[in-house]
Parts: C-alpha cells; sequence; structure tokens
C-alpha cells in the first residue's frame, strides 16, 4: 500500500493497482481504505476447507499422489464470467457481503499435520486478495516443512510475490485466452499483465503449471492455442501445461461442454510446438491425464481422474531411457 494524499491509497497486492477513495474499497472488494490505511477484510475469515488430492488443484509434476489442505476465503480480483465457484468468490461484488469463520493461521497448520497432507493449497478464489492470511499460513507452514502452493489467476504484482516467495513452492497459473479482448471482455483483466506475472514465478524459481480452460467460440482455435503453447516453451518447456473441458457455469451458460476432440488437438497442438507434458482435464479415464517419459514415451505415471493407478517413475527418472523428469517431488 502505498498513500498517496487526500487520504487516498494504492494498493500495490495485485496489477490492477487499484486507488482506493477513503471508505471505499478495491476492484475485488475485500480491501478497504479507512482512514487512509488499507484493511483487510478477510484476514482471518476461512470461507471453505478442504482434503483435495494434489492432482485436483491440478499439479501433475508437485508431489504427486500426496493430499493437500486447501482454504479460501470469499473474493477475488477477476469478474470471470464462467467462474465455477462464483458462490464465494463473488460473494462480495454480486452480494455485498463478506463470510466466513474466524480461523487462525495456526489452526490451519495445526489441521494439516493432523490430516497428513503435504501441503496446504491457497485455491477455490483468488489467494492473492487473501495475501495476509496466506502469508502468515505459509510462514507458520514451512517451518513445518509444510509446502504451500497457489492455485491463481497470475495477477500479483512483483512486489507481493518476491514477499511470499521464501515460503511459496508452487503455482498452478492460469492462462485463460492469448487474445488481450477476450481477457478484458472474460475476467476484466490485461493478458500482458498474466504473462509478465507467469514469467516473474519462472525468475524466482518457484515450480509452475498452467491451466487453459478450454471455451468453445471463444479461446479454442488453432491458431489461438498454438500462440498459448508457444509462449509456454518460450518461459519453460518443462512446465506442464493442462487444457481442461468447459463446462457452462455462471452467466457463461449459453456455451456448450468443450468436445473432447478439442482437448485432443489442443494436447496435440503442445507436444508439436516442443512442451514435453500437456494433459488434458475434466475429462477422467480417455489418457490424457497421464505422464509419459517425454524422450521415449513410455508411460511413467497412469491416472483415472484423480487418482494414480501406476507409477514407474524411479529416482526422478524414467526407467526405460534415463531421462531426468521435471518437477518437485517426482
Amino acid at each position: 500500500m502505498k498513500k498517496i494524499g487526500n487520504s487516498r491509497v494504492k494498493c500495490h497486492l495485485c496489477r490492477h493497482y487499484c486507488i482506493i477513495n477513503e471508505g471505499m474499497k478495491g476492484i475485488c472488494r475485500v480491501r478497504a481504505n479507512h482512514g487512509g490505511t488499507l484493511y483487510s477484510l478477510v484476514y482471518r475469515k476461512l470461507i471453505s476447507e478442504n482434503i483435495d488430492p494434489i492432482e485436483k488443484k491440478p499439479f501433475f509434476h508437485f508431489y504427486p499422489g500426496s493430499t493437500a489442505f486447501s482454504v479460501a476465503t470469499v473474493g477475488c480480483n477477476f469478474k470471470c464470467t464462467n467462474c465455477q465457484n462464483y458462490e464465494i468468490s463473488q460473494l462480495p461484488k454480486d452480494q455485498n457481503h463478506i463470510a466466513g469463520r474466524d480461523i487462525a493461521p495456526e489452526k490451519i497448520v495445526e489441521d494439516t499435520i493432523r490430516y497428513h497432507c503435504k501441503s496446504i493449497a491457497y485455491t477455490y478464489t483468488e489467494p492473492t486478495i487473501f495475501f495476509e492470511y496466506a502469508y502468515e499460513i505459509a510462514k507458520i507452514a514451512s517451518q513445518q516443512s509444510i509446502k504451500n502452493v497457489f492455485v491463481t489467476n497470475g495477477y500479483i504484482t512483483r512486489e507481493a510475490l518476491i514477499t511470499i516467495k521464501p515460503y511459496l513452492h508452487a503455482a498452478n497459473i492460469d492462462l485463460k485466452s492469448f487474445s488481450t479482448e477476450t481477457y478484458k471482455k472474460l475476467c476484466g483483466a490485461r493478458l500482458e499483465e498474466v504473462l509478465d506475472c507467469i514469467r516473474s514465478y519462472k525468475e524466482m524459481g518457484i515450480w509452475i503449471e498452467i491451466t487453459t480452460l478450454i471455451i468453445p467460440e471463444i479461446n479454442d482455435s488453432v491458431s489461438e492455442l498454438r500462440q498459448i503453447a508457444e509462449f509456454i516453451k518460450s518461459v519453460g518447456p518443462e512446465i506442464p501445461w493442462h487444457v481442461s473441458r468447459f463446462y457452462p457455469q455462471y452467466r457463461l451458460i449459453e456455451k456448450p461442454p468443450t468436445p473432447v476432440d478439442t482437448l485432443r488437438m489442443a494436447r496435440n497442438i503442445g507436444m508439436e510446438v516442443g512442451l514435453r507434458y500437456v494433459y488434458e482435464g475434466n475429462v477422467p479415464g480417455e489418457g490424457g491425464e497421464n505422464t509419459y517419459c517425454y524422450t521415449c514415451k513410455k508411460i511413467l505415471i497412469k491416472r483415472y481422474g484423480y487418482q494414480i493407478m501406476e507409477s514407474n517413475i524411479v529416482n526422478a527418472r524414467c526407467p526405460s531411457c534415463n531421462t531426468a523428469i521435471d518437477g518437485v517431488g517426482i
């Protein structure tokens, strides 16, 4: 936060960089200016907690087969018309309401240990908007050798990311489109900021995986999917790309579910471009969930949905050709 006079403040948490007048809130509706000081309205206000397979986030190359204690508050700095968790992410905007239970950061870490989870996932809504809460939890968790992961829209500022970097081990980042206009219309955000954020995560040494929800007639063209794949490769060919199936949600109900053939096409494009790992999401049993050695093409991890059916990786290497397999705790 930076004070800019006349009791106004500029928020430096996300890339909207909201300038907030006295008594007003930022775009996320969970940060408010009171007396020239910016306050979080969701600190210690837990709205959701669950034990999830890490694959559900999705992470396929970060401690595969482990579980994550997943937590969230209400609110988001995007306004995605297809949000699958809109009941909590858009609650402050749609109903002008902040909900949640007062749960201390220490209690979340205690529960993570009790349920033998390897990591804490800050997910369901956008973790950037409950940054102070996530930061305190992550700092305590790291002292207990618990990993911390963000499932995020990729709009955190570089300053905020540097702050939490010592305690943040991985992030799955949405890359929703490669169109400036689509980002503006679908999310109320700017594509170039998301691309820069992805680069920042990579530069800071945080393990990242990318997810693209493919929506018919919005971001499913061959050219756009190729642009996304080429961008990911330019950041790092080892970054897993998850291409997921869309289902009608929230305010985007006129579009049909994504055909499985479209996901298959996207996966093929990613592999042709030179990405080592491309996965099809929300279509269990289709085979696009498996991890293959990018050198000899042998199946290394066989999955069904979020469940690992078979794992053949030995010491982070392919047992057939000894190729090193990218990831953390793989």
